[in-house]
C-alpha cells in the first residue's frame, strides 16, 4: 500500500542537517513517546490529582506542556500590509458570456 506521508530515501527533512537527525534526538523523542504511550491509561489520573491539589489552571497547564513534547508545533506567522497596517483584499469578478 502506498503512503504518500512516509519518508523516501535520499529525502531530508526541514532543518534536520545533511544526515538528518542525531542519534541521540532520535532515541530521545522514541523514549518519550514510549513513556506518553506507556502511561496513556494513567494521564487522567494524574490531571485529576493535579486539579484537585492546585486547580483546573494547573492541570490544564500540565496537559499543554505535555503535549508540547509530543505534537509538533505549528509556527504563526503575521501577514501585514503597506507600512505595517493591515492587509487589503480586494476581489474582482469577470463577467462571462
Amino acid at each position: 500500500m502506498n503512503n504518500p506521508s512516509r519518508f523516501k530515501k535520499g529525502e531530508l527533512k526541514k532543518n534536520q542537517g545533511k544526515r538528518g537527525p542525531g542519534k541521540t534526538t532520535v532515541a530521545a523523542r522514541q523514549a518519550i513517546a514510549a513513556f506518553v504511550d506507556g502511561n496513556a491509561d494513567k494521564l487522567q489520573g494524574w490531571l485529576d490529582e493535579i486539579a484537585k491539589e492546585k486547580g483546573a489552571q494547573a492541570a490544564f497547564d500540565t496537559f499543554t506542556t505535555l503535549l508540547e513534547y509530543h505534537v509538533p508545533k505549528l509556527a504563526r506567522h503575521e501577514t501585514t500590509g503597506n507600512d505595517g497596517g493591515p492587509v487589503k483584499v480586494e476581489i474582482q469578478w469577470m463577467e462571462t458570456e
